[in-house]
């Protein structure tokens, strides 16, 4: 079975969950927060993609990982955020409006960096990027989801959070039986390179976290803004990283996914362990 079945319908539903929890005033809080949603913004737009340049390039990664870790760290943010922020008593709003923005946003950042990644690494193993067809699947399997889910939610508010309630429940499984699907279809790939893409994976994410917290804290941000900041720039949506690179009609190669899978392992290892320091920090001080 083509794991392109398994992928799109995830994303979709990933994609329709988020649309549930949006409001249009969510999308005019960059004018309410305007310091916290640019910062927000800055690091998963701007900040993530040069770091994930620079660490791909010290480790020498072969071309197709190249590909498959600029391609996750241009993604959006992942639905989980919002979860995570809770758990770390962070802004919620804000995380569900960054969420929001940068999914609408990397409609555009996505084929611009990619295009630009494939240019200078995809030659050298046949991968080409067609941009296109990029820009219909996202629209397809992202805009369209989200939309409609902003509708049902404005035209049947009781129906859209019982919905809603459902499928927050099914967000980490999904994306964990994505994972899974993938680390048992390229097993032999995965296990021979999983030091090298680790270890890339795992710089990426902890230099991501820690400069975006740094960047907040120089910026003076509140707490609650800061720790959403660390969480929104820390977790990419790795479903859209899948599918693109898996689809028939953009990448058409599993092996650029790998990446991806294992930044999902680990961002949630490494966030979670973030909310746990958070919340002992919180249990110390009240003690």
């Amino acid at each position: 079975m083509n794991s392109i079945f398994i992928v799109l319908p995830i994303l979709i539903i990933l994609m329709f969950d988020l649309g549930l929890t949006l409001k249009p005033s969510d999308f005019v809080l960059i004018a309410k927060q305007p310091r916290a949603m640019l910062v927000g913004l800055f690091g998963q737009l701007v900040m993530l993609p040069l770091i994930a340049w620079g660490v791909a390039s010290l480790f020498s990664l072969p071309p197709i990982f190249y590909i498959g870790v600029m391609l996750i760290a241009c993604c959006p943010g992942g639905s989980s955020s919002n979860v995570f922020s809770m758990l770390a008593k962070g802004d919620v709003a804000l995380s569900v409006s960054l969420t929001a923005v940068s999914s609408i946003v990397t409609l555009f950042t996505v084929p611009l960096i990619m295009q630009w990644t494939t240019m200078a690494a995809g030659a050298a193993v046949g991968v080409s990027l067609p941009v296109g067809n990029l820009l219909i699947q996202n629209v397809a399997t992202m805009l369209l989801p989200i939309v409609i889910g902003i509708v049902v939610r404005y035209y049947a508010p009781v129906a859209a959070g019982r919905i809603e309630r459902v499928l927050s429940k099914i967000a980490f499984p999904a994306l964990m039986l994505l994972a899974g699907v993938f680390f048992v279809q390229h097993y032999d790939t995965i296990v021979s390179n999983f030091q090298l893409i680790g270890l890339c994976v795992g710089l990426l994410l902890l230099t991501a976290v820690i400069l975006a917290g740094g960047m907040s804290r120089l910026i003076r941000l509140s707490t609650k803004e800061r720790r959403t900041i660390v969480i929104e720039v820390g977790m990419q949506n790795a479903a859209q990283a899948i599918a693109l690179a898996a689809s028939p009609f953009v990448f058409n190669d599993g092996r650029i996914a790998i990446p991806a899978i294992i930044y999902a392992l680990l961002m949630n290892v490494i966030l979670l362990t973030y909310v746990g320091v958070i919340k002992h920090s919180t249990f110390a001080s009240s003690s």
